[in-house]
């Protein structure tokens, strides 16, 4: 089953093209170098292999979507969920053979959020990308030996698919002012990958945890937003959620430049207080050290650079640019960096 792109599809991420509007890369961080170099020539390298001749068949879609999400938190796996792949779903350009999408998310330790943007935080971001590969590898390898082909979709966001419509139709949480998933026990500090197949499975469904009717009361991330691009209102041309709600729509013209120059920023994951931040907590393994962390961060808040605005429109998805009436904190914290 080879399926298209929609044809409303936004273009894949281009790295190369937004980094080029900021001046290139100017983030130089030894574990996150590391981290990188792991993934790209070690993970990439991991991503295909042979397929067992002999397929497992399950009794049923519901028991091979069991056994689908115990194999995923086997290999890391905090979360995971099953759709069905749509091509709306899918980059403009891009084609997949699969049915489902299998999407697995893992949380981000807290205490390396206390302070954001920084360098720890940087690290973490990458962290996660390289532990969630791995849980995506070797998911992928586990299906092939059950004799089904598969493929990685990596969390770093080189993929075929838009992630957050699959967390989203997975049962992950909803799409909050951010533009990132609230997941209703992880919160907003997770990443997601998937591996998409065509195993006939049970899916899962949206849902509706009230997490959308929270964000159009709160504007934390708004509020310490540096590069205000983040809006204050939902945008009725942006489409929809999956709930029928207009879509708040990032500014990526001022938030990539922030990103991009400030360790990866992150800000407006870690001031989110949906749930009384019941979410923002570690949970660590017998022998790991006890760690004091406070429910805020320290927010460092530097002025923000020019916006990007050298992208090509035909390498980039649409946005509107954010122009905000509400004021950030009025202090800067001293930078660490």
């Amino acid at each position: 089953m080879l399926m298209h792109a929609d044809g409303a599809s936004p273009p894949a991420f281009s790295w190369d093209h937004w980094y080029a509007s900021v001046g290139g890369r100017s983030i130089s961080i030894a574990e996150v170098n590391e981290y990188l170099k792991a993934i790209h020539e070690d993970q990439y390298k991991r991503f295909n292999g042979p397929i067992a001749p002999e397929r497992h068949v399950f009794a049923t879609a519901e028991e091979a979507s069991a056994a689908v999400k115990s194999k995923a938190k086997e290999f890391g796996a905090d979360i995971v969920g099953v759709c069905l792949i749509e091509p709306s779903d899918i980059y403009r350009g891009r084609s997949v053979n699969e049915s489902h999408a299998i999407a697995v998310g893992q949380r981000m330790r807290w205490t390396e959020f206390q302070v954001v943007p920084s360098h720890a935080s940087a690290v973490e971001c990458l962290r996660i990308y390289w532990t969630l590969g791995e849980t995506v590898i070797q998911l992928a390898a586990w299906i092939r030996s059950l004799g089904y082909t598969c493929a990685v979709e990596h969390p770093i966001g080189d993929s075929d698919l838009l992630h957050i419509p699959i967390g989203l139709k997975a049962g992950f949480g909803e799409l909050g002012r951010h533009g990132s998933i609230i997941h209703p026990e992880l919160g907003p500090l997770f990443r997601m990958g998937s591996v998409i197949t065509s195993i006939p499975m049970a899916v899962d469904r949206p849902i509706d945890a009230g997490i959308a009717a929270f964000c159009d009361s709160c504007k934390a991330c708004r509020i310490y937003c540096p590069a205000k691009a983040i809006p204050d209102h939902r945008n009725p041309v942006a489409g929809k959620d999956h709930l029928g709600n207009d879509r708040y729509q990032i500014d990526t013209g001022k938030c990539f430049p922030y990103f991009a120059t400030h360790n990866y920023c992150s800000i407006c994951l870690p001031v989110c207080v949906y749930n009384h931040k019941e979410w923002a907590r570690d949970f660590p393994q017998p022998g790991d050290p006890v760690v004091a962390t406070k429910l805020f961060p320290e927010v460092v808040m530097h002025a923000p650079p020019p916006e990007a605005t050298a992208v090509p429109t035909d390498t980039r998805h649409q946005f509107d640019r954010v122009t905000s009436t509400i004021e950030g904190p009025k202090k800067s914290k001293p930078a660490d960096e």
